[in-house]
């Protein structure tokens, strides 16, 4: 009797090795360690997060997603490969078309975000806005500039703006995609048509660069930090920067719009977004990367030679500036007729 006793005995201990046994692979075979919670600590298994630009290289986008790596990878701040994963097409209308419809709930991915998230929803041209995705936090504010060859007979802002006044379709004008609204209201508040202005769509401030170098265009508007580097070397001339105030560095002695007499002010936010649905502890942990990758020496010297003022958002306040940014650029676009 006592040996079957013992080895009942026996046969206990040993099943409930395995069920402690089975519980502890189950536990190895998350992503990572728990918090003192119990919660699952995201992105612990190391594996690489792609940074999306959803552009061509030398984009605003592409610009800012590396600027975002470089400030990640110098000050240490994660611990997992962050590779810039270029997807151009349609002024990120294919990007967020694949973000949305193919990463739904995943945190491997996120994507730099800005005003044509908006304007393209808005003039039909993508399914999806910014409601679709996870809007993550607001980065930086950049301004527009209006640019045009270095050996331009366009002196002065306001001798482009009459030209094209006079002579619309004959002028070709540069512009990625949203960039076309800022010059829409610069020829609207100076009693031109925008309906005639003959924009010419690029993808980015590449190959702006070279259409204008080429002279494929006779004039171009984008982000400052797209044309600085063409403006420091003299082979633009910058006519006008659509800020409040003149800006520093390079654009110091470039003329606001305003300064000019023609009253139009004009910023490009940018930001960074995740899949619809992705989990909340992904949310904020890009957040607090984010806020902290802003407050570093590296950041902020990157964000001087691009002319970037940080303007960092995040949760109720980012979703409150959307929206009023959406309602304002919705405005600006029936204003100049480019939706009913």
């Amino acid at each position: 009797m006592k040996n079957v006793k013992k080895k009942a005995f026996m046969m206990f201990i040993v099943c409930l090795t395995f069920v402690v046994a089975l519980a502890g692979c189950s536990s190895s075979s998350t992503d990572g360690p728990t918090k003192a919670g119990g919660e699952k600590e995201v992105y612990a298994n190391g594996k690489p997060v792609n940074i999306v630009a959803p552009a061509s290289p030398g984009s605003g986008w592409d610009l800012t997603a590396r600027a975002l790596v470089e400030t990640f990878t110098k000050e240490k701040l994660v611990e997992f490969p962050v590779p810039v994963l270029n997807e151009p097409g349609a002024v990120g209308a294919v990007s967020l078309s694949q973000l949305v419809t193919q990463n739904k709930g995943k945190v491997d991915r996120i994507s730099v975000t800005s005003t044509p998230i908006m304007s393209n929803y808005l003039r039909g041209n993508s399914d999806y806005s910014y409601e679709d995705a996870t809007m993550i936090a607001r980065l930086i504010t950049e301004y527009y500039t209006v640019v045009v060859p270095k050996d331009s007979k366009y002196k002065t802002l306001k001798d482009l703006l009459a030209d094209v006044k006079e002579k619309g379709q004959a002028i070709p004008v540069g512009a990625s995609g949203d960039d076309q609204l800022p010059f829409a209201l610069l020829v609207d508040e100076t009693g031109g048509n925008p309906k005639n202005i003959k924009f010419v769509s690029y993808e980015g401030g590449g190959e702006i660069t070279n259409a204008l170098l080429n002279g494929d265009l006779q004039a171009a508007v984008s982000g400052v930090s797209e044309f600085s580097s063409q403006i420091e070397a003299g082979e633009f001339r910058a006519l006008a920067v659509l800020s409040e105030e003149r800006l520093e560095g390079a654009m110091k002695d470039v003329p606001t719009a305003i300064e000019q007499g023609v009253n139009v002010s004009f910023g490009n936010w940018r930001g960074i977004m995740g899949p619809p649905e992705m989990p909340q502890e992904a949310v904020t942990y890009w957040q607090d990367t984010i806020e902290k990758a802003l407050q570093t020496n590296t950041w902020k010297e990157l964000a001087e030679k691009n002319q970037w003022e940080t303007t960092f958002m995040k949760d109720e306040e980012f979703q409150k500036y959307l929206k009023e940014t959406n309602d304002s650029i919705e405005t600006g676009l029936q204003k100049t007729g480019q939706i009913k």
